[in-house]
């Protein structure tokens, strides 16, 4: 990398530095509304994109329209990231800030980044494998109750199966990743003064976004997603904030989305 390339680097990761967003707070740049309204956005989105996708279906008659589009989330789920993105943009551009800022350094030379997100994914992965069969162990009485929910047969055409293996996840982990760690973590960090409180807030809703995803009103399953999902989102703002690197956390969160996109295809 050029001296030049390795300056510019920096000044992207530095207008995102937790110095710069203090700075920007005492300026008055940065409110509580940007980052509350993003972090439970994905969830309203999510939730919003199954509603309009089950009048879809309820209008062509089917009997349980609600059920068939939660089938359809690595196709909705896109509408989720393009209104976060949206959201992203106008507010980082009331910082004086873009994407790129969000996203800071990146380090190729000798694949370094993807090394780390591989280092990053084996760290987190198991958690998720752990916290999933827990949470499975204390709120149904066997894997078929459970599977009735998330594996069971689906017909969906071959374009949208392609594209929830093709498309899907690689717009899906870097938006949720720059939603929740790159924006609102730090913000809500210095907004409050605390980083517990800000991990609490964001926390909660990064887990919540997996109850929607699909949304299916059913308590059993609502508590099952959450505790499946929290002390993995834990453990990935922990390793934002110990790094303040976000690339790394996206190579390391596109294996669990892709992971997930198949299991969906194949049943």
């Amino acid at each position: 990398m050029s001296p030049l390339q390795r300056h510019s680097q920096a000044a992207f990761s530095e207008r995102n530095s937790s110095a710069q967003i203090r700075e920007r707070v005492s300026a008055g740049t940065i409110s509580f509304a940007g980052p509350l309204l993003l972090v439970v956005a994905r969830t309203v989105l999510l939730i919003a994109s199954q509603a309009f996708v089950a009048l879809l279906f309820f209008a062509k008659h089917h009997s349980d329209p609600w059920r068939e589009a939660a089938d359809w989330w690595t196709v909705y789920g896109t509408a989720a990231d393009l209104g976060c993105l949206i959201l992203l943009r106008y507010f980082t551009r009331r910082e004086g800030i873009g994407f790129r800022d969000l996203i800071g350094t990146i380090h190729m030379r000798r694949a370094h980044d993807l090394w780390l997100g591989l280092g990053f994914y084996l760290l987190v992965f198991p958690v998720f494998l752990a916290s999933g069969w827990l949470a499975r162990k204390w709120f149904f009485a066997s894997t078929s109750d459970l599977n009735r929910y998330l594996v069971h047969a689906h017909v969906a055409p071959l374009w949208a199966v392609l594209y929830g293996l093709f498309v899907w996840w690689i717009l899906w982990s870097p938006t949720e990743e720059m939603t929740y760690q790159a924006y609102c973590l730090p913000r809500l960090e210095a907004l409050t003064g605390r980083t517990w409180t800000a991990m609490l807030i964001v926390g909660f809703w990064w887990a919540a976004q997996h109850c929607a995803l699909p949304f299916i009103p059913d308590w059993r399953y609502l508590a099952y997603r959450f505790v499946a999902f929290s002390p993995g989102v834990i453990c990935l703002m922990l390793l934002y904030l110990r790094t303040r690197r976000l690339m790394p956390l996206i190579f390391a969160h596109w294996p669990m989305d892709i992971a997930a996109a198949i299991i969906h295809a194949l049943y």
